[in-house]
């Protein structure tokens, strides 16, 4: 079983965050019944994170068995337009409201469905409302 991480767990878990532990103890739980996987998406946003370079954290994730899956599909691609697209359309017939920038999350959403059996996140509200047929594992 190939468990997608969204950026936010290994954030949390790089920033000590109290919930740290746990993640840890879920991530070892995922482990033993499969690979760990990021979207290029979600390794590019833990590049931002102020403890860790990319050398650093591409060996930090390497030590940890996660796999970066940097070759995306076109139908990653196509599925994370499509949904960020209906998303969009969403917001627009709001009254005031107008999509945010948020197609990072839709990738992510878009890798998890296609190429990995389920979503560990922090954040499962868009993706049950974006991905509903998407395993969430959520923390």
């Amino acid at each position: 079983m190939r468990t997608a991480l969204d950026s936010n767990i290994v954030s949390s878990i790089w920033s000590e965050e109290e919930s740290s532990v746990f993640l840890l103890q879920q991530i070892a739980e995922a482990q033993r019944i499969g690979a760990l996987v990021l979207s290029p998406i979600a390794f590019c946003e833990l590049l931002a994170h102020p403890r860790v370079s990319p050398a650093s954290a591409r060996s930090l994730l390497e030590k940890s068995n996660m796999q970066i899956d940097f070759m995306l599909s076109e139908s990653v691609w196509m599925e994370a337009g499509i949904r960020y697209a209906r998303y969009a359309e969403r917001k627009r017939k709001a009254v005031g409201e107008f999509p945010k920038r948020l197609l990072p999350d839709f990738v992510v959403g878009a890798h998890a469905l296609l190429q990995a059996d389920r979503l560990m996140t922090m954040d499962g509200q868009r993706y049950r409302t974006y991905f509903p047929e998407l395993v969430l594992y959520e923390m």
